[in-house]
């Protein structure tokens, strides 16, 4: 192995010959290894000198193995080293426990030279297999934002500065009224102005918490009990911003979702606020609500003017149709962003749409499992 690319390794074991051994089988194979006799003393290691990977025993004097990954779950930066785990316990409660904590691996002693080599090294091929999938969704999402972000920035920005120009230049001459009609421009250009920065700021957030599987498990361990009463209560909002509440059917069953409050209003209202945009008034908007096969199901209906076959294949994050045609308010990002908090939930949305029809987007979320 290039010393380029050599791989630093941390084994911590309070047991001197397995500790040695399993160095001597790595040394021997071109890893570059550091040793630690107990939990406390790996810490400072790690401290002093961050690993590329970390072996550690589970049954230790003082700070065991659980403890070690607890402490480097706290920081940041040491929370995506790998980890793997060594141990002679070899029931599925402990191996759940470890990997709940974020453990990468479990190896189980006694493990023979192949084992060990082939667990390190599968191990450093998908590190580095996540770590060039988000690199490469990075350079994505900046490459999209460098395209999309100056124009969408720019358009609610215009119409600040013009409209406060106006009043600048003309406030004399201006009517009590006309200022009203300035001011509610401004406020109405500001309020896109920061929803865009909002959705652009979460859009970002989105794709690294997709490849953080901590902050994963963290956000599927979430709950709403009544959804349909916040569903109710955000569909009305948002067909009052657009002068349409006689155009809004909200109906279903209350039941459980996996997903907080908050991520569950960010959906409804961005599925809401297409349905809205994108339809006439005095054309439906319905939002219909219930559980089916321990799923919760809501389905978002308009009677808009759609989109066609090709639209719908090329439907992407900061992807608008037919701009020149047809203004469109916002980034683009709503329905994208609905689709991957739902995605990152593990559930499913879908979206049947045709031009001239309408739109129908389904949103299928997990429910909590029933209690023992």
């Amino acid at each position: 192995m290039d010393s380029i690319e050599r791989k630093r390794i941390l084994v911590i074991d309070d047991e001197d010959l397995i500790r040695t051994a399993i160095s001597a089988i790595l040394e021997g194979n071109g890893y570059e290894v550091e040793e630690a006799g107990s939990g406390e003393a790996g810490l400072l290691m790690i401290s002093a000198r961050r690993p590329d990977l970390v072996i550690c025993d589970v049954n230790m004097e003082g700070l065991d193995g659980y403890g070690v990954l607890q402490e480097l779950q706290k920081s940041p930066e040491t929370a995506s080293i790998p980890f793997m785990f060594l141990t002679g316990y070899s029931d599925h409660q402990h191996f759940r426990h470890g990997m709940m904590l974020g453990a990468d691996d479990y190896l189980l002693k006694p493990i023979t030279h192949t084992e060990l080599l082939t667990a390190v090294e599968k191990r450093f091929e998908r590190h580095s297999a996540i770590r060039a999938h988000s690199e490469r969704k990075l350079d994505e999402l900046r490459a999209n934002i460098s395209l999309a972000l100056p124009h969408e920035l720019r358009t609610p920005l215009h119409g600040i500065l013009g409209f406060c120009k106006i009043l600048l230049n003309e406030h004399a001459t201006l009517s009590p009224a006309d200022i009203a009609d300035l001011a509610q421009r401004i406020h109405k250009a500001a309020d896109r102005l920061q929803r865009l920065i909002e959705n652009f700021l979460i859009y970002a957030q989105l794709e690294v918490i997709a490849s953080d599987d901590r902050q994963l498990t963290e956000l599927r361990n979430d709950r709403t009990d009544e959804p349909l009463q916040l569903i109710q209560l955000l569909g009305r909002m948002k067909a009052g911003q657009f002068q349409r509440l006689s155009d809004l059917t909200v109906r279903g069953e209350n039941a459980a979702v996996t997903v907080s409050d908050r991520t569950l209003s960010k959906i409804v209202e961005e599925l809401a606020d297409n349905a809205f945009k994108f339809s006439e008034p005095g054309t439906p908007v319905t939002i219909t609500v219930h559980a089916a096969g321990g799923k919760f199901i809501f389905i978002v209906a308009d009677r808009g003017r759609g989109m066609s076959g090709i639209q719908m294949q090329e439907l992407g994050a900061y992807m608008q149709f037919n701009r020149r045609v047809q203004e469109q308010q916002g980034s683009g990002l709503g329905l994208v962003i609905a689709k991957r908090l739902t995605e990152l939930h593990l559930g499913e949305l879908t979206v049947e749409s045709s031009e001239g029809v309408g739109t129908t987007v389904r949103v299928v979320l997990p429910a909590p499992e029933p209690a023992a």
